[in-house]
């Protein structure tokens, strides 16, 4: 009988989670589709976006800021080299470093917009938590992709929930919402995906390495690279560091590089109004034909019609 009422008491505690997911889900998607009001992203606070879409987009290249990222209807397609990270209302997408991605609204619709919400982390405050629920970092640490995408459980839905309803109350929400910010973050640390979370906090090991790698890379994008210089900065072989390189952002070091002057220089065109020649050189190439060759291989036209194109879509 003992057993009985427990395994009842189970299964009704499971039902009972089960809707209160169902509940927070349908109060996220009310939310986010009336403060997001119109395609976009909107940026209600510092670090917190809001985003709804009417319609599947085209595969759309920009850098990806570490974030937390969940999809509240919908759902969204980030390439990360040659891996791709689909995510819906069930999961959710963690990134540990800025890095080079294409994204994509999948399943979006009038009826249906896509609608998500992306926080972005100060390192500070993983480190904080960290110390704070005195989690532990393994002492061996194994290979893990910078961008990653897990099942979004009750307790992290439900903090998310109330993160985005304190935007409706602006006095109270510069006092709750660091703690809430802070419940998240615990909640990933404690969670499948806290070693990955750890890239973004000041900790020793090849993760923490790569960051800064990455970020010498990003300053000095349009100087050669040089990989013996920077493994030896980084106190690593050559070898080492562009198989731990590769192993966290899914590209190799002058990937890396080249992802990112393409995507400046083609920021250079169109915000600029710079024609190809002097955007390729000013982002480090040298030879014009080779930046024309690059650029289509990456954005799939060559530079002057992709730039058109661009235009006419945001005229």
């Amino acid at each position: 009988m003992v057993e009985l009422n427990t395994s009842a008491k189970s299964h009704q505690n499971l039902i009972l989670e089960a809707q209160r997911s169902q509940a927070n889900r349908a109060e996220l998607i009310d939310r986010i589709a009336r403060l997001a009001q119109g395609d976009g992203s909107v940026q209600y606070k510092q670090g917190l976006f809001l985003i709804s879409c009417s319609a599947p987009t085209q595969p759309l290249h920009v850098i990806h800021a570490p974030a937390f990222c969940v999809v509240a209807q919908g759902s969204k397609e980030v390439l990360l080299g040659n891996d791709r990270y689909r995510y819906d209302s069930a999961h959710y997408l963690l990134s540990t470093v800025e890095l080079p991605t294409v994204n994509q609204v999948i399943e979006a619709s009038h009826r249906e917009p896509y609608l998500g919400l992306r926080l972005e982390f100060d390192p500070s405050l993983i480190t904080a938590v960290m110390m704070e629920s005195k989690f532990s970092l393994p002492r061996s640490e194994t290979e893990a992709r910078a961008i990653t995408v897990s099942r979004l459980d009750g307790g992290l839905l439900d903090a998310v929930v109330r993160l985005v309803r304190l935007l409706d109350q602006p006095a109270e929400y510069d006092f709750l919402a660091p703690l809430t910010i802070r419940e998240i973050v615990y909640w990933l640390l404690v969670g499948k995906q806290g070693k990955r979370l750890c890239h973004l906090a000041v900790v020793a090991g090849n993760a923490h390495r790569i960051a800064k790698a990455v970020e010498l890379i990003r300053q000095n994008f349009d100087q050669p690279l040089k990989i013996d210089s920077v493994a030896r900065d980084l106190g690593m072989s050559a070898s080492s560091f562009h198989h731990h390189f590769k192993a966290v952002t899914s590209m190799s070091p002058l990937q890396f590089q080249k992802q990112i002057r393409l995507q400046e220089a083609r920021r250079l065109m169109l915000g600029e109004d710079l024609d190809a020649f002097t955007a390729g050189n000013r982002v480090g190439y040298e030879d014009a034909s080779h930046f024309s060759r690059e650029y289509k291989r990456l954005f799939g036209e060559p530079p002057l019609r992709d730039v058109d194109r661009l235009r006419e879509s945001l005229s």
